[in-house]
């Protein structure tokens, strides 16, 4: 049977637009943390209700879709968290959600995914975001590898452990020595003190309240793990704990830590209509993978791919926020792409070295501190967010700022070069 009536509506991709990003304070994960005590899925909802509340244009039942990471998906980081959050935030009920596991680009895949069905017109305005609650679930807690990855050789057993493939990084380049990995992590230290004292952390924290007993209340308002005054000379006393006279310790790694993440993305449309904010525009995106081994390779070939995907290259790039799980994983990805390791592009507010790392959480947090940076400097067109992933695995966004000169929606190009290709037919046919 033929089929009749009208044609499906056709369908082309959207411009993506990041409105607005929020984070809690990080803590330090374990029993004297800031969070010890506190639930994961309550960290997540002040994230959401702190973003309605800053977006007020925004009506609750507009938005399409809420997704939420975490590493380790359960007890109170379990039950679909992104559905839970989203009823415990007191969104309507016909907001669906979703849990979404990619270890420690969790947030960055909520975001990239969701955007993806803003891009296709599945969704108009979603909520994507992350938490890791380190303290109540440690990392790899409850995991049982499959014992094929040993016995096949599938995985050296190294692999599982992160601190063991960021040695191994340093095997693969020498060149890369623990003074120079020092050297950047007393600097990450010093970068974020400077950042909060001109107060460019400060405007994304979400405070949060917690209750110790024997303590009464807190309201939490900066980040915990922060060590500034950090130098080279008190970080060459740490202990390597992944190797003996290795190279990676815990004042050169990002440490165990607890906290939140979310952002709101919209179409350009439905961030017009509703009058949101646009902070950046999201340009391209790829992840790839690579040796377990040395997953912190994984931010190369993941940029590699989504500069190709974007039409641009490296030295198209005016921000760099790469998440630093290890200095070596920062300084190798520095040092394929020629880039020097104190080049005034990279992490200007420093990095999870000092602000801690909240596994799943921290790629919003990397979106925030860029869109922050685009809209103090709007001579950078080009920036991205980019991460290492467990397992063999890298992560980048490129990110559009639209406060540059030549900033032009994706959607005004297509509407002019739809009628450009209209005039031509017409012409043709005439």
């Amino acid at each position: 049977m033929s089929q009749t009536g009208n044609s499906a509506k056709p369908r082309t991709v959207r411009d993506v637009v990041f409105v607005d990003g929020v984070r809690t304070p990080f803590g330090k994960a374990g029993d004297k943390g800031i969070y010890a005590g506190t639930r994961a899925d309550d960290l997540v909802v002040k994230c959401i209700r702190e973003l309605m509340r800053r977006n007020p244009s925004l009506p609750a039942d507009r938005v399409d879709e809420v997704a939420i990471a975490a590493t380790t998906q359960t007890g109170d980081q379990g039950l679909t968290i992104g559905r839970t959050a989203a009823l415990l935030a007191g969104l309507p009920r016909s907001v669906p959600g979703f849990a979404i596991d990619r270890m420690c680009a969790g947030a960055m895949t909520a975001v990239t995914t969701t955007a993806s069905g803003i891009g296709f017109g599945a969704y108009d305005v979603v909520i994507a975001g992350g938490v890791e609650h380190m303290g109540n679930h440690p990392m790899g807690a409850g995991a049982d590898p499959n014992p094929r990855f040993m016995s096949e050789r599938i995985v050296d057993p190294a692999a599982l452990n992160m601190g063991n493939t960021a040695e191994n990084l340093h095997d693969r380049f020498p060149s890369i020595t623990k003074e120079r990995t020092d050297t950047y992590a007393a600097a990450s230290q010093a970068k974020l003190a400077t950042a909060y004292g001109k107060g460019q952390i400060q405007p994304d924290l979400v405070p949060v309240a917690t209750m110790k007993a024997g303590q009464g209340w807190t309201v939490n308002t900066v980040d915990e793990p922060p060590r500034p005054g950090t130098t080279v000379d008190d970080l060459a006393e740490l202990r390597t704990p992944f190797r003996a006279h290795g190279r990676v310790t815990a004042g050169n790694a990002a440490g165990l830590n607890d906290g939140a993440t979310a952002a709101v993305l919209a179409s350009a449309e439905a961030a017009e209509e509703l009058g949101l904010s646009v902070k950046m525009r999201l340009v391209s995106y790829a992840f790839a993978g690579v040796e377990p081994e040395v997953m912190g390779i994984g931010p190369v070939p993941a940029t590699e791919r989504a500069l190709k995907n974007a039409g641009l290259g490296i030295e198209d790039i005016g921000l760099f926020e790469i998440n630093e799980a290890f200095a070596v994983q920062v300084l190798s990805f520095l040092d394929h792409f020629g880039i020097a390791d104190d080049d005034p592009r990279v992490n200007r507010y420093g990095g999870a070295i000092a602000v801690g790392h909240p596994l799943a959480s921290s790629g919003v947090r990397l979106m925030n501190q860029l869109a922050r940076q685009f809209e103090e400097d709007p001579s950078v067109r080009y920036g991205i967010t980019t991460m290492c992933i467990g397992l063999g695995m890298g992560a980048t966004v490129v990110w559009e700022n639209p406060r540059h000169a030549d900033y032009q929606s994706y959607n005004s190009y297509n509407s002019e070069t739809e009628t450009s290709v209209d005039t031509e037919s017409k012409g043709a046919a005439a």
